[in-house]
This record gives structure tokens, C-alpha cells and sequence, in this order.
């Protein structure tokens, strides 16, 4: 199978993702000739060194001063512009992304909102020109892919001029959609490199890459605009490979800490604040410690920005004089959601969330239903609670695997 692979390792923009999938191979006639009708732009490119890298470089002009459009106004432009289905689905949704970006950062309704920066022609041929790309590069035989995915993303650092004022970096709206998107970011350098459309293009299209290893078919560069101590240049790969694995990888911390002072009922109120607090899992092993003394050790799995403040919480609520860390461990998992649906007990419907697990390629692994939800139907029916839990999970599995 073929992936598409962004290493947004000096941010992304929406013509530095352009540039780089028209040099992966995708038509820039094609693309040229749809965007040039669909808005007041002119379009060109050429190559340009970054700091010894040869990269494509895209210059979209408008041909009228700017302006700024309501998202209704957007969707207009895109739906009557005769564009192949596919690519006008991907347009509206990356749009969609914005939108909803915008409308959380400001407090407005999409209906309200007015896009300033990215409702402009230069923007709208940004976002409809990757979809476009996108849909050329996978139609032809020697680009086709099966999925796209992308490493983790530099957003720059410092502050940034705009419409709203000077803002750090991330902008509120590029930052927004980041924490929607799930994929992993990181901040080097003194001005922004990831845009609000660049971001928005690469959470609709992009998933975390999970591929382990691939060869590589062919390499695409899109400059950018800034001039900075890494090439300024968004990379993209064309890999082979036989496959992700079915399961999530992340990276965890194990701390351990070893106490023999400690009763049992704090030690189980410290199990409740430590999951409560972000704690993926937390364990509690009786061991024997010097001299024979009875011990427990007290074994936690965070995510790596959690490990401090979970370790200032064990030896706040132990007094423990200090806590192991085993860093950069990598765990692998299964996708998890939790979806309520409606169960009929006595004729009456009752909403219960069920926790679902499935790996990445969709199999699902486990429904189980909310233990304290079907516990309290039980005491309001009657019911064995046994019963509940079991006419709940058939239900689960009937409606949503």
C-alpha cells in the first residue's frame, strides 16, 4: 500500500502544502485552471533554494483588493463552482474546520462569523488547490495512495500580527484546531509557522502517523514564505509499506515510588485523585522492603506532560521523599470512545454511555456498558443487576458495532 507523508517540520501553510504536492506530481495545469475560475487569483510557480533545498514555490495573487466573506458565502463559492464531488466534499469540510475554529475562539455562530485572513481569494484557492492536488495525485496510477498521515508539527513560536491584534503563536484559531485534530505539535522557533489553513488542511486530510516502516517512492518540497535557521520548507513523502498496526502508539511515563507507612484507605483515596487528576492507570503491589519491612509500591502510567504534577500529588498525599520516572516508554493501544445509546428497561428508555474499544482499522475489541449508570437502573427497576449489565451490552453491540 502507498501513504502520503507530511514532516511539517518547519510548519505548514496552505501554499506551502500546494507547492509540495504539485512537486510530489500532482497537474499544476489542472489545478491552475480550476482555482483561476473559482476565484479572482492568478497562479504561478517556480523553483527556489531554502537553505540548499530545492522547493516548489507558489505564488497565488489576487487580481482585487481583499475581502472578507461570511462562511454561507464560502460554501456558495465552492458548491457552484462545478468542481469533482470528492474535491468539493474535502473543500467545505476544511472550511467547516475553520469555521468552527473561529466561532469557539470568538463566541459568534457560523452564521455570524466573518472570515477575514481566510476568507479571502488567495485562501479559497489555497484550500480548494490542495483538494484539488490531493484528488489528481490519487486518480494517477503512479501516485495513488491509500492514506495520508502526518508527523508531528512545528507551529513556530513568538507572537503574530493580525485582524484581532498581535497574538501569540499558536493563533487562538490555528491552536483550536490543533486540539480538535489529535495530531502532535511542538513549538521551535521566533514567528509563526503554522497557519490557520495549513492546520486546518492537515487535520481533514491527515491522520498521526503510526507507520513503522515503508520505503520511500518519491519526495515533494512547498516553500514557504519566512526566512529561518531550517529550511523554511514543508517535506512530503510518497511511501510503500506493508501496513500500520492496528493499534495506537503513544508515549508514557511509569513512575514508581515505594512506601511502608501509608494505610490502606489513603492509599485508595490516593488511586481515585491520581485517576481523576489524568492518571491512565494507577497500580498499588504489596512488596517486602529492607529488614523484612511489609511495603507497597505505587506504580502509575501518565502521559509524559502529566508525570510532574502526578509526581507532586504521590509525595504530597504519601509523603514519599521521592518518585521513579521511566521515561519515553512507548505503549501500545486500543482506540477508545465512549458513545451513549438507549436502552429499554420496563418500557421506559434509558440513555447509557458504553465505553468502545476497536484498533485502529475499525475491528471492534470490546462494548461494556457504564458499570454506576446500570447500577442505578437496576435499584430504579428492580432488576438483578446482572441483568441489566447484560441486556445493556447485547443492546451496545446491537446499535453500535
Amino acid at each position: 500500500m502507498k501513504a502520503i507523508y507530511f514532516e511539517p517540520f518547519s510548519g505548514a501553510s496552505g501554499d506551502m502544502v500546494l507547492g509540495t504536492l504539485i512537486d510530489l506530481g500532482a497537474s499544476e495545469s489542472f489545478i491552475k485552471k480550476h482555482i483561476e475560475a473559482i476565484a479572482n487569483v492568478s497562479m504561478s510557480s517556480q523553483k527556489i533554494n531554502k537553505k540548499g533545498i530545492a522547493a516548489t514555490n507558489i505564488s497565488i495573487v489576487e487580481k482585487a483588493p481583499a475581502n472578507e466573506r461570511h462562511f454561507s458565502e464560502i460554501c456558495e463559492i465552492v458548491t457552484s463552482a462545478g468542481l469533482p464531488e470528492e474535491v468539493e466534499k474535502n473543500a467545505l469540510a476544511v472550511f467547516k474546520i475553520i469555521a468552527e475554529a473561529e466561532s469557539v475562539v470568538h463566541g459568534k455562530t457560523l452564521e455570524e462569523l466573518h472570515f477575514h485572513e481566510t476568507g479571502q481569494d488567495d485562501a479559497i484557492a489555497d484550500v480548494v488547490g490542495c483538494c484539488l492536488a490531493l484528488y489528481d495525485l490519487k486518480r494517477n496510477p503512479e501516485t495513488a495512495y491509500h492514506e495520508i498521515v502526518c508527523g508531528s508539527i512545528n507551529v513556530g513560536g513568538g507572537f503574530v500580527d493580525c485582524c484581532h491584534g498581535r497574538l501569540p503563536v499558536p493563533a487562538p484559531a490555528t491552536l483550536e484546531i490543533l486540539k480538535q485534530s489529535g495530531l502532535p505539535f511542538y513549538a521551535d522557533g521566533s514567528r509563526e509557522l503554522l497557519t490557520p489553513t495549513g492546520a486546518a488542511l492537515l487535520s481533514h486530510f491527515a491522520a498521526p502517523s503510526q507507520i513503522q516502516t515503508s520505503k520511500t517512492v518519491r519526495i515533494g518540497y512547498g516553500a514557504g514564505d519566512a526566512d529561518t535557521e531550517l529550511p523554511n520548507v514543508l517535506r512530503v513523502s510518497l511511501i510503500e509499506y506493508s501496513g500500520c498496526l492496528p493499534l495506537q502508539k503513544d508515549q508514557i511515563e511509569v513512575l514508581e515510588t515505594n512506601v511502608d507507612d501509608v494505610t490502606g484507605e489513603v492509599l485508595g483515596n490516593l488511586v481515585e485523585k491520581l485517576m481523576a487528576a489524568g492518571a491512565l492507570d494507577v497500580s498499588v503491589f504489596p512488596i517486602y522492603m529492607k529488614k523484612g519491612r511489609p511495603a507497597h509500591m505505587i506504580k502509575v502510567i501518565s502521559k509524559v506532560e502529566d508525570s510532574e504534577m502526578l509526581a507532586r500529588q504521590i509525595i504530597r498525599e504519601t509523603g514519599s521523599l521521592g518518585v521513579r520516572v521511566m521515561p519515553a516508554k512507548h505503549r501500545l493501544s486500543v482506540k477508545r470512545e465512549i458513545v451513549s445509546a438507549p436502552v429499554i428497561f420496563d418500557e421506559k428508555s434509558y440513555d447509557i454511555p458504553f465505553k468502545i474499544a476497536r484498533l485502529t482499522d475499525g475491528e471492534l475489541i470490546t462494548i461494556s456498558a457504564e458499570f454506576e449508570n446500570c447500577k442505578q437502573i437496576a435499584a430504579v427497576t428492580g432488576l438483578p443487576l446482572r441483568a441489566v449489565l447484560q441486556q445493556a451490552e447485547e443492546e451496545g453491540r446491537r446499535k453500535l458495532s
